[in-house]
């Protein structure tokens, strides 16, 4: 699993470095000190699986960077100010670590962050044979076929998955469902959306039409949905 850790102070870089030093061996934790420099990484190490992102930097804003990224890789924001945490949600972080936080707070956050990227490669690796996911809606595990999945749409802190014959809303981020469905047969469109390709019935420059329903394109995602076509 390879981690950046983006953050303008080097000494917040240095206590941070000493965390992901006590991680797994199999980590790879590189860092960077601005925008640019955070970007240069992502290109040059890509894949990069976790990005650790401070929000207030002097040139660019965690947030600014973050939308800036074309199919961003998971984010745990690190910052000193707990006024941009619903924002940071929004944009489907996987934790939210307000300064100074403890190690044990650290660990627990980048515990999350391993169990989705687990998820999310077995889901990659296991999609062949599989037929149906469970969904948790309330208490409940409901037996949901893949092929009558429409679309999932993000609403709040719920994800409500659309089927030819109901709805069922589900507590997860984005992030979550969409390593819930298999990337075979499903796409993410947008940072609220993920399509089942099946359904697709239109593709257009700014939208995917699903039965009579017009989902917008985000322009981080145009490049997956381009591969539909291919």
């Amino acid at each position: 699993m390879k981690i950046l850790h983006a953050d303008d102070h080097s000494l917040f870089r240095e206590g941070l470095g000493f965390f992901l030093r006590l991680l797994d061996a199999q980590v790879v934790a590189l860092e960077a000190g601005n925008f640019q420099a955070t970007l240069d990484k992502l290109a040059l190490e890509s894949p990069v699986d976790l990005l650790l992102l401070d929000i207030k930097m002097p040139d660019v804003s965690g947030i600014e960077l973050l939308r800036s990224i074309p199919n961003p890789p998971m984010v745990i924001f690190t910052t000193a100010y707990s006024e941009h945490a619903i924002e940071g949600f929004e944009l489907d972080a996987i934790d939210y670590l307000l300064k100074p936080f403890s190690l044990t707070r650290f660990l627990k956050a980048c515990n999350k962050a391993y169990e989705y990227y687990e998820l999310k490669k077995n889901k990659n690796n296991d999609a062949s044979g599989l037929s149906h996911v469970y969904i948790k809606s309330g208490y409940d595990q409901v037996r949901v076929e893949l092929d009558s999945i429409l679309y999932a749409e993000a609403s709040g802190n719920y994800v409500v998955f659309m089927l030819e014959q109901q709805r069922i809303a589900s507590r997860l981020t984005m992030n979550e469902a969409e390593a819930l469905l298999p990337g075979k047969y499903f796409v993410r469109v947008h940072r609220s959306y993920i399509v089942s390709k099946k359904h697709i019935q239109k593709i257009d420059k700014k939208a995917i039409r699903v039965q009579q329903t017009e989902i917008p394109i985000g322009p981080a995602y145009m490049a997956e949905v381009e591969k539909i076509i291919r």
